[in-house]
């Protein structure tokens, strides 16, 4: 056991040292690994695996929740299939709801990106870092730009998700494991909020909603079999889990300003997904119907931060106008508080701070009972049609 373990460390320093470059969001490169990168899981982690059957280094994903301040880690059990591991509440993360578009935005990225060893840096200045890789090739492919994006300890965030130290050292040594037990990449998947019926409906004014459907296709697809969704982009979108026509001898090509070849989705995966679908579209009709109140648009703060570290560290969410230092890179609408009175976490969390501004202050969204586009991506034998802050 332990020559196994100087081997995988070996294995490890190989791996990483070959791989990483000087960045400026990462800190400095190196090719001795500090003790940190090399830790190995805690006691109880270790146990906590056994107990839910999960090989140390079978496959990780994670997913990230802004609005929720959340961090999940699923892993693959014996079954081949991906389940909860631990969900971490996250320290900071900066910008308000909604995709990253330039360099500069501050925005946290949302979306689906791969992660692969050369974008683990051991040698962070925030202690650890995973860089998302932002831009994909739908970033790209959408004209949207920005640069080491990443998930990374010491609870600071331009445009990163930030978690404390601990936290971080855990996260980075289960995502080393899962490289090290053969997986050649790992995925994020990173939203505004849990996608929800009732989320969609709070957000339903947004201008971000037909993109976080789009995202919704592949969070259906995922919680409704547990296996990682398969990504691809074309004609400017995501399209998830994507086959061949049966009896093609010709292999899919994406390409990802192109529009997108005919293809099918796996019935194992597209039926449940569809019925996940339907019967959130009928929930979500409901609640428009009921005129569930909706939330405002921009925050008008700079991210968030899960409520267990409010008092840890005080006066790290401020305005979003005092960290913008171009006036022309503000939301083109007047920022409104996110405080949108229905109980929400973001009323809790924030709604003290506008305590002073008297109603005539307060800006809320209206509300319409149009109800969000859905694609076809999770039809059962579905075929497309032609047609930072960092």
């Amino acid at each position: 056991m332990i020559r196994a373990t100087v081997v995988r460390a070996l294995l490890l320093t190989a791996v990483f040292a070959g791989a990483l470059a000087p960045v400026w969001c990462l800190g400095e490169d190196g090719n001795q690994l500090p003790a940190k990168a090399t830790m190995e899981l805690s006691r109880e982690l270790l146990s906590l695996l056994q107990q839910k059957k999960m090989p140390k280094y079978s496959p990780i994903l994670v997913r990230v929740f802004k609005e929720e301040a959340e961090l999940e880690i699923w892993k693959q059990d014996t079954t081949g299939h991906f389940q909860i591991l631990k969900t971490y509440p996250i320290c900071r993360w900066s910008g308000d709801l909604g995709p990253k578009l330039h360099e500069g935005d501050r925005q946290a990225p949302e979306g689906f990106y791969t992660i692969t060893p050369e974008l683990m840096n051991p040698n962070s200045n925030y202690y650890l870092a995973i860089n998302t890789g932002f831009p994909n090739s739908f970033d790209k492919a959408n004209e949207r730009d920005g640069t080491f994006l990443m998930i990374h300890g010491d609870c600071w965030s331009s445009g990163c998700y930030a978690m404390t130290d601990e936290q971080m050292g855990e996260i980075y040594s289960l995502a080393r494991d899962s490289l090290l037990g053969g997986q050649p990449s790992f995925q994020i998947q990173a939203y505004p909020f849990r996608l929800t019926p009732a989320n969609l409906a709070r957000h339903r004014t947004n201008p971000n909603l037909d993109f976080w459907m789009m995202l919704k296709i592949g969070n259906d697809h995922f919680e409704a079999t547990h296996l990682e969704p398969k990504v691809a982009v074309c004609d400017r979108r995501y399209v998830f889990d994507a086959s061949p026509l049966p009896n093609s001898s010709q292999s899919l090509v994406f390409d990802p300003t192109s529009k997108c070849p005919a293809f099918i989705v796996n019935p194992k995966i597209a039926r449940p997904a569809l019925e996940k679908q339907r019967a959130d579209e009928i929930e979500y009709a409901q609640l428009v119907k009921e005129n569930l109140s909706v939330a405002p648009i921009y925050s008008g703060l700079d991210g968030g931060m899960n409520e267990v570290f409010l008092a840890r560290f005080p006066g790290r969410i401020i305005p979003l106008a005092m960290v913008l230092t171009n006036g022309s890179q503000l939301p083109q609408m007047p920022s409104i508080p996110w405080a949108d009175n229905n109980g929400s976490l973001a009323n809790k969390v924030f709604g003290a701070l506008f305590q002073s501004k008297s109603a005539s202050q307060t800006q809320v969204a209206f509300t319409d009972s149009a109800t969000p586009e859905h694609g076809a991506n999770s039809a059962i034998t579905a075929t497309t049609k032609p047609t930072p802050a960092d």
